[in-house]
This record gives structure tokens, C-alpha cells and sequence, in this order.
């Protein structure tokens, strides 16, 4: 394995914003009462004011705070590894680049925005935050960010995953958050959850419900998201912009980034910078593959139109590709991924054409991530795996066809709580879920009829 190493002064001065360069302007948000175009004022009884400027900016380049650039130093920049090893197992001519995420204290790339989100909390005054969390990466960054500027953090965690990863809540504890199953019977709509369906799994859909009825139900309280809005992507962006350094010091360039896709920030952290104007290369730039799971198919199988972040229909109604916001994904491991929709930037590049999408079932990536760990010795997280999934794939095609590529996938993050899945996948009791199109369909059925201009995958 190569490693390719920035120092920390190299750490990016400035977050990439995609919305500059998109194709065609973004559809706006819709307010979810009156279906009217959303303005910055009707976010602020739920979010801080300077990432509302930060969602509605079509700034290019917006600068990373020095404070927050202070404490990126703790793990960016992040390795970039040419995983080398794996390229002789696959036999392939491919040339596979991995950027390695696992090294922030809450072991994935969510600390990339929950430091700026908590540093700007802070400098309003904000003394507690709400979220939702799946697998439970988010909840523990913002628990490690909400310790960093004395801020409570209140965590609702889906309880499939509550039950699957219980070191998960562990950390969060010891960085002094709560952490709440949900669904719960702390707010209307967990309640409501629990008497649809005492059993329910949960869903982040359903999670961002409860954490938005809780923060706006507490003046001290705003509720913090850690994916598909426009101010998470832009802050992930310091993935991909440490990436294109570290590929222009190992003297190559991608021909294809694959990232996995839940909600799509890691996705869009890593991908987005290749689409920001470069004076030094001609051309369309990169593939860009977004690998989700087939259990919870939201590009290759949901459909682009108006759709709410949550199942209760709290938060406003965003341009994406959903599979209804009452979709219940089912219990896979891959919690993080397990998510109805996507980020609109993110949808409105694939509805363009931009973007690639495949879906992967459950068993076939952690198959990989065995080989993965064989090979190059990183134990990665299930929604990891799927990227690798697709990396591995592109390499398989480079090795039938003899074409030499250059592949950049993301490992989000590690896999250190996720052991007990490695032991379900090596004992051959994992489970792949068939969705059918009766199921999926229905789930569609409940999207609002408001459709955004530029739809052209259909579904």
C-alpha cells in the first residue's frame, strides 16, 4: 500500500460549493405548510443562522473558520492509500485509490460537519442540539463535536441500529450525549410509530421526525442534520478537495469516483470537487458512481419529485429522488445508508446525467469488505463496503476489456463497531431483502404530486 500525505497546513482554506457550477439552477424548497418557495426566515426556528446562509448560498468558495480548521488538524488532512495489494488480487490493470476517513476520533467522515455546524452553534449562543443518526457515525461526531464546545447533544438513533450497535452508544455516552431509540415515546411521532407498529425497526426518516419535534419544541434547542442538505455537502468537500492534491503528488487523475450513498454527503465530499472548474484540465472530468444499497434504492429505483426529510412531514419539501418518506427501509447493516431520499444537489446531477448510480445487496459487499480486509487490512464500515463494492466492479471492467483506469473510492469510515455483522456475514446467517416492485410502488405512492422541472430518469 502507498500513501500519499498532506501536512496539516495543506489542509483546505475554503469549502467547494457544487451549487455554483450545477448545470441548471436547483428547484427551490418548498415550505411544507403552504408549498410556497422557502426562504431563509421559515428555516430559523430549526437551524442556526449562518448554516441557513450557508444552504441558500451559490458562493463558489466559502472559507473554512480558522476555529473550526484548528480542529480538522486532530485527523486532516486524511490519508489517500493506493490500495495495491487489492489491485494484484483482482488481477486487474486498474490502478484503485482509497481516501481513508477513519481516522477522525468518531472513526468517519461526519466529523467533517459536525465541528463547523457545533462551532457555529456555539458562537450563537445555542446550548443544546437534536439529531437523528442511523449506524450511529453521525450521533457519535456530534456527540465528539457537541463535547468539544459544551454543547448537549440529543441523539435519536434508529433503533434497528440502537439494538445492532451498542458500542456505537457507547461512545456517544462518553462524550456526553443522550441517545434515544427511536421510534420513542418521547415525541408525537414516535408514539404514533409505536402504535402503527410496536416492532418498528425505525428509519432516519422517522428519527429526523422525532429530533425535529423535539427541537422545536425547546427555545435553547436547534435540530442539526448530518447529510443531504446543501451546508453538509459543502462541508464535506474537504474530502475531495485533499484528494486532488494528493492525486496530483501521485501523478495521476480519476477516471472514476465511487462513493456510497445514504442521504450522499460522503458521496458529494468526495465527488463534487472534480466538478469545480480547473484551468489546468480540459474535458467532462471523472465518472462519478453512486453505490447504494438494494435494500433502500433510492436512485436506481425511487423517483424525483417533492419529498420531506422526515416521515411526519415536519421539514420542508426538497427537490430529490425519494422512495416516500414513509418508506421503511429493512434492518440491514448498512444503517447509515438506510435512507429514503437524497441530497438535491446530488439528484439534480444525476437527473442531469452526471452522476451513475448501482445498487448492491447486503452479502455481496460485505464479500468484499472480507477480501478488502485480507488484502489491504482495513476492517471498514458496511457503508464503505458498498463504495468498494462499486471500485471493485470498475476494476473487474478494466481487467475484461484491458483498459488501464485510475478508480478513487471513499472509505468513510471504519468498521470497529460493526463486528458482529462480520460475524453474521463469515457464519452465513446475512441476509439479503428482495424489495418488490408492489413494495417499492406503494412506498411511492405517498410522495406529494409536486414535481421539480428536469426529472429525466423517470420512475
Amino acid at each position: 500500500m502507498k500513501k500519499f500525505l498532506l501536512n496539516e497546513n495543506e489542509i483546505p482554506s475554503h469549502w467547494y460549493n457544487v451549487l455554483a457550477d450545477l448545470p441548471t439552477p436547483l428547484a427551490p424548497y418548498l415550505h411544507p405548510l403552504t408549498g410556497a418557495p422557502l426562504t431563509p426566515a421559515d428555516l430559523e426556528p430549526l437551524l442556526g443562522r449562518e448554516v441557513i446562509e450557508q444552504e441558500f448560498s451559490t458562493q463558489r468558495w466559502i472559507e473554512i473558520p480558522h476555529e473550526v480548521r484548528d480542529i480538522y488538524r486532530m485527523w486532516r488532512p486524511s490519508p489517500l492509500c493506493r490500495a495495491e495489494r487489492l489491485e494484484r488480487a483482482l488481477d486487474t490493470p486498474a490502478r484503485i485509490y482509497f481516501k481513508y476517513e477513519g481516522t477522525s476520533p468518531a472513526g468517519s467522515h461526519k466529523a467533517n460537519t459536525a465541528v463547523p455546524q457545533l462551532h457555529y452553534a456555539a458562537r450563537e449562543g445555542v446550548g443544546r442540539v437534536t439529531t437523528e443518526t442511523g449506524a450511529g457515525q453521525w450521533g457519535s461526531a456530534l456527540a465528539f463535536a457537541g463535547a468539544l464546545f459544551g454543547i448537549e447533544v440529543a441523539v435519536y438513533m434508529v433503533k434497528a441500529s440502537y439494538e445492532h450497535k451498542p458500542y456505537r452508544r457507547s461512545l456517544m455516552h462518553t462524550w456526553g450525549a443522550t441517545v434515544t431509540a427511536s421510534p420513542s415515546a418521547l415525541t408525537r411521532a414516535g408514539r404514533r410509530a409505536l402504535e402503527a407498529d410496536p416492532d418498528s425497526p425505525g428509519s432516519l426518516g422517522l428519527a429526523i421526525s422525532e429530533a425535529v419535534e423535539d427541537a422545536l419544541g425547546r427555545p435553547d434547542t436547534k435540530f442539526t442534520l448530518g447529510s443531504v442538505m446543501n451546508h453538509v455537502v459543502l462541508h464535506q468537500s474537504v474530502i475531495g478537495l485533499e484528494a486532488k492534491r494528493q492525486l496530483e503528488i501521485a501523478e495521476d487523475y480519476p477516471d472514476v469516483v465511487v462513493g456510497c450513498v445514504g442521504g450522499g454527503s460522503n458521496f458529494s465530499g468526495l465527488a463534487f470537487p472534480f466538478l469545480a472548474p480547473d484551468p489546468a484540465r480540459n474535458g467532462p472530468g471523472p465518472r462519478l458512481v453512486a453505490a447504494e444499497p438494494a435494500a433502500c434504492p433510492t436512485l436506481t429505483r425511487g423517483r424525483f419529485g417533492y419529498d420531506h426529510p422526515d416521515t411526519a412531514g415536519l421539514g420542508p419539501l426538497l427537490p430529490m429522488r425519494s422512495l416516500g418518506s414513509a418508506f421503511m427501509p429493512p434492518p440491514i447493516h448498512a444503517g447509515g445508508l438506510r435512507f429514503h431520499g437524497d441530497a438535491p444537489a446530488l439528484c439534480h446531477l444525476y437527473e442531469n446525467g452526471r452522476v451513475q448510480a448501482r445498487a448492491f445487496e447486503q452479502n455481496e459487499v460485505f464479500a468484499e469488505a472480507v477480501r478488502f480486509a485480507r488484502t489491504e487490512g482495513f476492517v471498514m464500515a458496511p457503508e464503505s463496503a458498498h463504495a468498494l463494492k462499486g471500485a471493485v466492479e470498475e476494476a473487474l471492467v478494466a481487467r475484461e476489456t484491458g483498459q488501464v483506469q485510475t478508480i478513487l473510492f471513499g472509505l468513510s469510515g471504519h468498521g470497529h463497531f460493526d463486528l458482529a455483522a462480520f460475524d453474521a456475514f463469515l457464519a452465513g446467517r446475512l441476509e439479503d431483502y428482495a424489495l418488490s416492485d408492489e413494495q417499492i410502488n406503494a412506498s411511492l405512492s405517498t410522495m406529494p404530486a409536486l414535481r421539480p422541472a428536469g426529472g429525466r430518469h423517470g420512475g
